[in-house]
């Protein structure tokens, strides 16, 4: 197995790109860097997936990176449409303007 990388190596990678998306979620007010830090740490769940699922030669990984990747369009198309529709009532795509329902 000369040239392969380590597990631990794909799992590092996703740990770190899992941190940065969550610190990303955690103290940005945009709510599109926001969104754009989730993406971030649903691809770092799928790296996870797609590094057991090499290291384990199973497609059940494999199986659960195409799920997620219908389930995050879906939240991009869901979220961006609400954020458009949010947009043109208040101006602003700050989180902190978005703090009730009521209009």
């Amino acid at each position: 197995m000369i040239g392969q990388v380590p597990l631990s190596y794909y799992l590092l990678l996703s740990a770190i790109l899992f941190a940065i998306g969550a610190g990303g979620v955690l103290i940005r007010r945009n709510v599109i860097i926001v969104l754009m830090c989730v993406e971030m740490m649903m691809n770092a769940v799928n790296l996870t997936f797609i590094a057991f699922s090499r290291y384990l030669d199973s497609t059940t990984g494999q199986i659960f990176v195409f799920m997620i990747m219908a389930v995050a369009a879906v939240e991009v198309a869901v979220g961006l449409a609400l954020l458009v529709e949010l947009n043109r009532h208040k101006d602003s795509v700050n989180i902190n303007d978005f703090n009730s329902l009521k209009g």
